[in-house]
């Protein structure tokens, strides 16, 4: 009982990681139909960003917690949207009016660009940090095996749930929010209505860049380490994340993360931990052959 109760809070923690970067692949295939291949280097630069962030706190003297993690969040986001701006400018944009194919090659090269520019940029050795937010909650200390919660656990569920929260009501309740679901029905009826669409499209990019850079600064804090491969691994669990929950779908997104999450935790602790990938996609493709639309997803209707 206590086991399953302790998997079940790493695997929520671990699926909040996944579902947020698995937002910005259904964000962008909504919008363009397009699966952005090079989200999840986006990712992987964002956490060496955050290594970056945190050693400068530290070399600055700032002791108080808070602010830098604040200061490092504020700092990853601006520099990894940007980096979302570029790839969606340079890998996307050109290609808009060609066939499917070419734009999803240039995203996997995108991918391959990124991953060994940070390789040859920071070397291939591990990057690590001292724990930001050491510690935590321990429940049933004294009455056998105990329940643990660390405060970075705790922090990136409530991060999650703020930031989802704040990302529905964007897309429910503002101008930008519905033009961009106007955006993902028709971009060319929208285009006519005086809204611009190439602006929309590069902003969903930047907002899906900020997500991971979100992810990256809780996964750096998590764990502590970072390397320029993490992003590769990553980006197939959260685009298999977005996949799951349906694709298109921002709930099914968060949803398909963290399942994938749950199953990964459980998996590891009762059966052997090498297969746990190999469950994760082995559920995916059940859940495909009985909805292939996803689990939230809806199916696609072709206008003729």
């Amino acid at each position: 009982m206590f086991l399953a109760i302790q998997q079940l809070i790493n695997g929520l923690t671990l699926g909040a990681v996944y579902g947020l970067i698995a937002i910005g692949y259904t964000m962008v295939y909504g919008i363009i139909g397009m699966i952005n291949f090079a989200h999840g280097e986006i990712f992987m630069i964002s956490a060496f960003i955050a290594i970056a962030g945190f050693a400068l706190m530290t070399a600055l003297g700032i002791s108080s917690v808070p602010l830098a993690i604040v200061c490092v969040l504020l700092v990853t986001i601006a520099f990894t949207s940007m980096y979302g701006w570029a790839v969606e400018r340079t890998a996307y944009r050109p290609l808009r009016g060609s066939s499917r194919l070419a734009p999803l090659i240039s995203a996997i090269g995108m991918s391959i660009f990124l991953q060994n520019f940070v390789q040859l940029s920071q070397g291939a050795r591990v990057k690590a940090i001292a724990p930001v937010i050491p510690g935590g909650i321990e429940f049933g200390a004294g009455s056998g095996p105990a329940i643990y919660i660390s405060y970075v656990q705790i922090l990136i569920v409530a991060t999650t749930l703020l930031l989802l929260a704040a990302f529905t009501w964007l897309l429910t309740r503002t101008s930008f929010g519905r033009q961009q679901r106007s955006c993902e029905q028709d971009r060319l009826m929208t285009g006519f209505l005086g809204v611009n669409v190439d602006r929309i499209i590069s902003l969903t990019f930047m907002i899906g860049a900020a997500l991971a850079a979100v992810s990256g600064v809780m996964v750096t804090m998590y764990y502590g380490v970072v390397d320029f491969s993490i992003g590769f691994l990553v980006g197939i669990k959260a685009f298999t994340a977005a996949v799951l929950g349906g694709i298109g779908s921002l709930p099914g997104a968060m949803l398909g993360g963290i399942l994938i999450g749950l199953i990964e935790s459980f998996w590891g602790s009762y059966f052997s931990a090498e297969y746990k990938d190999v469950a994760t996609f082995a559920i995916l493709i059940l859940v495909l052959l009985i909805k292939p639309s996803g689990l939230l997803g809806r199916p696609e209707v072709e206008k003729v």
